[in-house]
């Protein structure tokens, strides 16, 4: 089964294409540079101040969002119970001996 498979060609060209004329590769670049551009053309892009006041804005949300995020965990890292829990009963093991 080896030999059969590594006589199989792995490899197999294609047909070479037909030559593209010019009108027909104009025609293509048209077509992709409209179907392209569509997008613009049916929304109108914001004016800078619009832009820059959404830009603002999501840096205000996203600091606000990572203060309240940091926050958390601080709160988290000093109020951690395990971690007061496994300091009071070393001091419990300390008082023993």
């Amino acid at each position: 089964a080896l030999l059969q498979w590594s006589t199989v060609p792995s490899f197999v060209a294609l047909k070479p294409r037909e030559a593209v004329t010019d009108l027909e590769a104009n025609l293509r670049i048209a077509s992709v540079v409209t179907a392209g551009s569509l997008p613009l053309s049916i929304e109108q892009p914001a004016t800078a101040y619009d832009s820059v006041v959404s830009m603002l804005q999501s840096w205000l949300i996203g600091g606000s969002l990572m203060l309240i995020i940091f926050a958390a965990v601080l709160v988290a890292a000093t109020a951690n119970p395990l971690t007061k829990r496994r300091a009071e009963i070393l001091s419990q093991v300390e008082n023993e001996r």
